[in-house]
């Protein structure tokens, strides 16, 4: 059974960084990605990398979140910059093989001085 485990979530002051890893327990052949979801909010799409590399992401994380994959470890990567307290939400990674999507349980991001 697929999993996905995420991790380097936590607590970080406006204007800091923090790096999101999330490793499937076996390949991920489709793109993979990043939602959050804040409190009383829908979930949203962060940002979106395909095998190949293309990559997409939110208008209110340009230029400052940076998503990026290993496909040897079948590792998507989310490296956030210049957080803002409205970053703050869990942040869930996904995959897809062909028509299935596979979900992590979500990492807490807190922005907060």
């Amino acid at each position: 059974q697929m999993q996905l485990v995420e991790s380097g979530g936590g607590l970080v002051q406006p204007g800091g960084s923090l790096r999101l890893s999330c490793a499937a327990s076996r390949s991920i052949f489709g793109a993979m990605g990043w939602y959050r979801q804040a409190p009383g909010k829908k979930r949203e799409l962060v940002a979106i990398i395909t095998p190949d590399g293309s990559t997409n992401s939110a208008d209110s994380v340009k230029g400052r979140f940076t998503i990026s994959r290993d496909n040897a470890k079948s590792t998507v990567y989310l490296q956030m910059n210049s957080l803002k307290s409205e970053d703050t939400a869990v942040y869930y990674c996904y995959g897809r093989n062909g028509l299935s999507t596979y979900w992590g349980q979500g990492t807490q991001v807190t922005v907060s001085s």
